[in-house]
């Protein structure tokens, strides 16, 4: 049976946050009666995740994914709730904790900017009590995956950023961690290094059975990685479970174009009942639940003479866009 990696029981976390008036006026005020509130930021949240899943966090800008993921890597104290990773609470930084995962954020840097990447790794390596021959294997088992042998030893701020990221990941995996916070990894990045780092994620996956919690606005990402999807809106979780439940239920009906032979047959269809979003002369559009769309498609070529048709699925990113504007889905 697979253990759970991740438990996290009515989690919740507030900041205090001050504001004040404008101008000189307001800065004096201020400063010698200063006016704070509690923020709550993150709402009461349960979950757990098993070891060897990969999990994308859903949400808009200020949702609270960033948040939950640096509390669960113990950079942020949690207001009320327990968390437990790896058997470890994170906020304690234990060493045999802190060995044991890795936080990488597309927007934060941890290369040494004038010195090519294989002094960092080396760095990264003592910093984690890694022998050099072990060092040495690490990297160039992970360089071999991430296919960047030849960047090694070129300086950082002259590397593509696309090779800039997968420089971060090589350092930030060079300690072999089996829990992996990923916030925004493909941030910035062309089609091509966003597909390539998400290979060699799914491939880092299978090899390890590394743990994988995901963030990103790339919906690629999520659903090239991600079967398991936790939604968060303003604070709390509004949905958790499997990715391709949630989209049939966000989009219950397909649509069919079907190419006919004359026009005659494009009328005959418009009036068997069928709801139609469009047609021209001799193509019609018709919206069909999803749970009934084979014996649709075989009440239309048992009855009508079809020269072609398509079923065409929703665009993902405008699915996903539901996700981050809605509060609430049924499980």
């Amino acid at each position: 049976m697979v253990k759970n990696i991740i438990d996290v029981e009515r989690l919740s976390k507030s900041f205090d946050i001050s504001s004040r008036e404008p101008g000189l006026k307001g800065t004096i005020k201020h400063f010698f009666r200063r006016k704070t509130k509690s923020l709550k930021v993150i709402k009461n949240i349960s979950f757990k995740i098993k070891e060897g899943e990969i999990v994308g966090f859903l949400g808009a800008n200020g949702a609270g994914k960033t948040t939950i993921l640096k509390m669960l890597c113990g950079l942020i104290y949690p207001s009320e709730g327990t968390i437990s990773v790896s058997g470890h609470l994170p906020f304690r930084r234990k060493d045999n904790f802190l060995k044991n995962i890795t936080l990488i954020m597309g927007q934060k840097q941890q290369l040494i900017w004038d010195l090519p990447p294989i002094e960092s790794f080396y760095l990264n390596a003592s910093i984690y009590d890694l022998d050099k021959n072990e060092a040495k294997r690490r990297i160039r088992k992970l360089s071999d995956m991430l296919e960047i042998d030849n960047e090694l030893y070129i300086p950082v701020r002259k590397l593509s950023l696309g090779q800039r990221m997968k420089s971060e990941l090589l350092a930030a995996l060079i300690h072999e961690p089996n829990i992996l916070f990923l916030d925004e990894p493909t941030l910035g990045l062309d089609i091509n290094a966003q597909r390539n780092l998400r290979k060699f994620l799914q491939k880092y996956n299978e090899e390890t059975n590394a743990t994988i919690c995901l963030t990103s606005h790339y919906m690629k990402d999520i659903t090239s990685l991600c079967k398991r999807v936790i939604c968060v809106h303003n604070g709390s979780i509004s949905y958790d479970g499997k990715l391709d439940l949630l989209l049939k239920k966000l989009t219950p009906v397909k649509e069919i174009l079907l190419v006919c032979h004359s026009e005659k047959d494009v009328l005959q269809i418009e009036n068997s009942g069928f709801t139609v979003k469009n047609k021209t002369k001799n193509e019609i559009t018709i919206k069909v639940k999803n749970n009934s769309i084979t014996s649709s498609l075989k009440t239309i070529l048992n009855n009508f003479d079809i020269e072609d048709l398509y079923i065409n699925e929703p665009p993902i990113d405008e699915i996903i866009g539901k996700i981050l504007i809605k509060k609430d889905y049924d499980t």
